[in-house]
C-alpha cells in the first residue's frame, strides 16, 4: 500500500513539475506551450547575459509576449 500511495505521489508531482528558465536545457524549453527553436534559443540567449528574477522577465525576450506568457506561466518557474 506505501508503494501505491508513494508512486501515486511522484506521479502528480512530476505532473505539476515546473521547468526552471534560468537551467532549462533547450528540449525542455521547446516542451513548453509556444516555444520553438527561435524562442527557446532566444531564452538561453537572454539568460546568458542576465538570469531571470521572476517568472514574468520571460516576457522580456523577443518574441514572448503576453499570450505565451498566458499560456506557460503555470509551467515555468525561477529558483
Amino acid at each position: 500500500m506505501k508503494k501505491i500511495l508513494f508512486l501515486i505521489f511522484a506521479f502528480v508531482g512530476f505532473l505539476f513539475a515546473t521547468i526552471n528558465i534560468n537551467t532549462a536545457t533547450i528540449d525542455e524549453l521547446k516542451s513548453l506551450n509556444g516555444v520553438g527553436d527561435a524562442k527557446a534559443n532566444a531564452i538561453i540567449e537572454y539568460r546568458n547575459e542576465q538570469n531571470f528574477t521572476s517568472i514574468e522577465d520571460i516576457k522580456k525576450v523577443k518574441g514572448i509576449g503576453d499570450k505565451i506568457y498566458d499560456s506557460i506561466k503555470d509551467s515555468i518557474s525561477v529558483e
